[in-house]
């Protein structure tokens, strides 16, 4: 498809009135209101924009390097408010709908957090889950089982995590998960009334904002760790930075060293390095990315879980986190996980074909779409099984699950959050060209496309093994760390990427909902 000009607008700054989180409802004590100076610091090594998952994990990666660095972090609101703040609450790796080289760096962050929470005792809610992909369209299950066999064979090591089930006989057509066999039938699933279902293993649901909460006091306790909340950056000035500010250069390279001068609202801040974690709002600071990384405005509801029908009895376990998938007609791309008990909502994402141009372009998280929220508290109800299941086998008020009947859900928090759709549909990571904006110690981690739980913490620390031996480009560099090669920041890869269809017209044909490559 022919390429198109620019003609994206830049992103605003976040709102100060974003819609609440039911993930924002527990907010640290220490990070509320966080300035860890009462004034900005005139001087820093790094200072990161963004205070999500990315900023929070290129931070620690940065310091576990080197310790001695000075490392600033400005947020324009409030600690984790952004997309990490917003999100499903989910972390799954895409094992067949992605290139299996880039599955398998899914995996591998998947399994560095699952390891990292684990090891720090992180009071996250990080519960290991199955993921249940339930295809309510044949034509995309047949396109997914396609893929799923390719796989399968010739990349066992990726292929043996997923299990396909079918209507056949009600039984599954591929190789159980252990322990499950049981229920891997759709009825069992809870999915009687799709074409077919993904059961994949190595899925997680959590409260992501307690868990980026928990990495910035840790870097805030260790100390030469600075946040700045409520700090929005307004510019980026580039400069030359006096030697004393180069500690990762030595010598010559030390003498020669450039820096940016980062603007505030409070003030300005003189950095040999900057790290923009700003996902969606990248083109705020460099409006050269106003056609490569597009906010995308999505919106997510908890839910009351069904009653059981006596009250003596267990509440509502779905024991998996789900994603429902519809073709065009339809254009479904919801994803579900259940909280743990007392509360047990449900926390359902999805439904943006319903918004006002389907939310590309929208920065601001301050509004929902009626459309939209109408769409979570109502749809939830007629794609799975409601019913109460007891230890015994028995169900109370279960279906036969060809067809569910609608009913709403009571929302307990109903919110909006700006994704950052890139549009050669992978994320940005590493040093960013003069041609687009930057120059020598400017980096970018950003543009994640929806998919950033089981991406951005690796991304983070490979942009941070770039900048602490002061990586000048990007030549080599995804050889040296561990990133795909898709994912690095070049000038080349901008080029193509502009050469590409518009982000509107890979959403239009559904880009985003599910793309596969069946070929």
């Amino acid at each position: 498809m022919a390429a198109q000009g620019s003609t994206v607008s830049p992103a605003g700054l976040p709102v100060d009135n974003p819609t609440k989180s039911y993930w924002l409802s527990e907010p640290s004590e220490i990070l509320l209101g966080h300035r860890t100076t009462k004034d900005l610091p005139q001087a820093a090594d790094v200072v990161i924009v963004g205070s999500g998952i990315t900023g929070a994990f290129a931070a620690h990666c940065l310091k576990e390097k080197a310790p001695d660095l000075k490392v600033v972090m400005l947020e324009a609101r409030e600690a984790c408010s952004g997309a990490t703040g917003r999100n499903g609450g989910h972390c799954q790796p895409a094992y067949y709908d992605s290139p299996p080289h880039i599955a398998a760096f899914e995996h591998r962050t998947y399994s560095y957090l699952k390891a990292f929470v684990e090891s720090h005792s992180i009071p996250c809610d990080w519960q290991v889950t199955t993921g249940v992909h339930g295809y309510y369209s044949p034509g995309l299950f047949n396109a997914s089982k396609n893929i799923i066999e390719k796989t399968q064979e010739k990349h066992p090591n990726i292929g043996s995590n997923i299990t396909v089930v079918t209507k056949v006989n009600g039984e599954p057509s591929s190789y159980p998960l252990e322990g499950e066999v049981k229920e891997l039938t759709l009825k069992g699933l809870r999915v009687g009334a799709a074409e077919g279902a993904i059961v994949q293993q190595n899925a997680a649901s959590l409260w992501p904002y307690k868990l980026v909460a928990f990495v910035l006091e840790r870097l805030l306790e260790a100390g030469g760790f600075n946040l700045q909340t409520k700090t929005p950056v307004t510019g980026l000035r580039r400069v030359d930075v006096p030697t004393e500010l180069s500690s990762l250069h030595s010598g010559a390279d030390k003498a020669a060293s450039g820096g940016w001068v980062v603007r505030t609202s409070r003030g300005n801040v003189l950095a040999r390095h900057v790290l923009l974690a700003t996902n969606a709002y990248t083109s705020h600071l460099l409006p050269q990315f106003a056609d490569i990384i597009v906010p995308v405005k999505g919106q997510v509801s908890s839910l009351k879980p069904p009653p059981p029908p006596h009250p003596a009895e267990e509440p509502l376990n779905i024991k998996h986190t789900f994603y429902f998938v519809s073709d065009l007609a339809d254009r479904r791309d919801d994803y579900l996980i259940q909280r743990p008990p007392p509360g047990a909502e449900l926390i359902y994402g999805g439904g943006r074909i319903r918004a006002e141009g389907h939310g590309l372009g929208v920065w601001d998280d301050s509004t929902m779409d009626e459309p939209v929220a109408q769409y979570l508290r109502s749809e939830l109800s007629g794609l799975m099984d409601f019913s109460t299941r007891e230890k015994e086998g028995k169900t109370q008020g279960e279906h036969d699950g060809t067809y569910l009947p609608k009913r709403d859900l009571e929302p307990t928090f109903e919110w909006a959050g700006i994704m950052g759709y890139s549009r050669d549909g992978w994320p940005w990571v590493g040093p960013v060209p003069e041609s687009a904006g930057g120059g020598d110690g400017l980096w970018l981690c950003a543009g994640y496309s929806g998919g950033g739980m089981p991406n951005a913490a690796l991304c983070a620390r490979a942009v941070a093994g770039m900048i602490v031996p002061g990586n000048k480009d990007g030549d080599g560099l995804a050889d040296r760390i561990d990133l795909p090669h898709e994912y690095l920041l070049t000038e080349d890869r901008l080029e193509k990427a502009r050469a590409c269809e518009t982000i509107a017209e890979a959403d239009k044909r559904g880009a985003f909902m599910l793309d596969l490559d069946v070929s």
